[in-house]
């Protein structure tokens, strides 16, 4: 029978520094991936540039479909998405439709990935 030889345990330094904050929850990663899948289109992310370039951050569906080159059903759609994800607000005004930046949306999605976080 042969002997059983005990080798040293040898301690090894981490080969990267330990993170300095938290990272989001699995709920905040799923819930965010949510948030960039509505703007994973570039034609989302162009209405969302035209809106916040518009005069008060508003913009009427009629002045939405030209500079994409859309349908006006098409741009609804995208329009519908980027309101349920919480990045544009609707109001309508007689037959119309009208956009605007909701306050802050692009700012809290950027702040997910960034703001340090409590353990």
């Amino acid at each position: 029978m042969a002997d059983v030889i005990e080798l040293p345990v040898i301690q090894q330094e981490s080969c990267c520094a330990p993170a300095t904050s938290a990272p989001i929850t699995p709920e905040q990663a799923a819930s965010t991936a949510a948030l960039f899948k509505a703007l994973g289109d570039p034609t989302r992310v162009l209405l969302i540039s035209i809106v916040a370039a518009a005069d008060g951050q508003e913009a009427c569906v009629c002045d939405l479909t030209e500079p994409t080159g859309l349908s006006q059903p098409t741009v609804s759609h995208h329009l519908k998405i980027l309101t349920e994800a919480g990045f544009l607000s609707r109001t309508r005004r007689g037959s119309w439709a009208y956009y605007a930046l909701v306050p802050g949306s692009l700012e809290r999605l950027a702040s997910l990935l960034a703001e340090p976080r409590a353990d």
